[in-house]
């Protein structure tokens, strides 16, 4: 379902820029229907707040969408299945194409063609459901990196209409709000994984800083 071109950008994010991230989600699910709402998560390093949020302030029925590369730690997987389990979602995981994943694993393409392992391991697959719904929320961060630093509460990209409840979040608010409430954090935070995607392309670092060391990249893809 593609986001009407019409849709009044400006008008939602001086109404959503005004409010705290719970008062954004539940205020989300009265502007939109449920059936129309596609959520993602990285199960990584800001995952416990993004989905405590939305377990607690969100839709019921709101499914939960997972991009299984096929390249994951294996502390994301598990701690994937501890916050299933503890905030009761429903996860659906969507794979890449297998041929093309076994092509990737043989080629090693993540050294040689980085740009093109995300395009067919996370772009492509998640392009392929995102065409169906009318906005996606995600827990994009200004203080991630550069990219992210314009970022408002909703954009327009690629057809879609983009819902970051938590773009404008002091890291240390966000952390404070994570110790408050006790929530879990992914086992590699504190070993000093603070961005944690594929294996292969992560190492330990701030922000996003662990992610392509070396290569001219910040993002997979997804957000750009």
């Amino acid at each position: 379902m593609q986001v009407n071109t019409t849709t009044n950008l400006e008008a939602l994010n001086q109404k959503y820029e005004a409010l705290s991230p719970s008062e954004r989600i539940s205020t989300f699910y009265t502007d939109f229907n449920v059936n129309e709402i596609l959520v993602t998560s990285s199960f990584a390093a800001n995952s416990a707040f993004f989905l405590h949020i939305f377990s607690k302030y969100g839709h019921a029925e709101q499914k939960i969408h997972f991009i299984d590369t096929k390249f994951h730690f294996n502390e994301t997987l598990h701690y994937k299945e501890f916050l299933t389990k503890k905030y009761n979602l429903n996860v659906v995981d969507i794979t890449p194409n297998q041929t093309q994943n076994n092509l990737a694993k043989r080629e090693q393409l993540w050294k040689s063609n980085p740009d093109l392992c995300c395009e067919v391991n996370k772009v492509q697959p998640l392009s392929h459901v995102a065409k169906n719904f009318k906005v996606w929320a995600s827990g994009l961060m200004r203080s991630q990196n550069e990219h992210r630093k314009e970022l408002r509460v909703f954009e327009e990209k690629k057809g879609n209409l983009r819902f970051y409840p938590i773009i404008d979040i002091d890291p240390s608010k966000r952390d404070a709000f994570i110790h408050r409430e006790k929530l879990p954090t992914h086992p590699l935070v504190e070993q000093g994984y603070h961005s944690i995607g594929c294996k292969h392309c992560t190492v330990k670092g701030e922000n996003r800083e662990g992610r392509w060391v070396g290569l001219a990249k910040s993002e997979c893809g997804l957000h750009i």
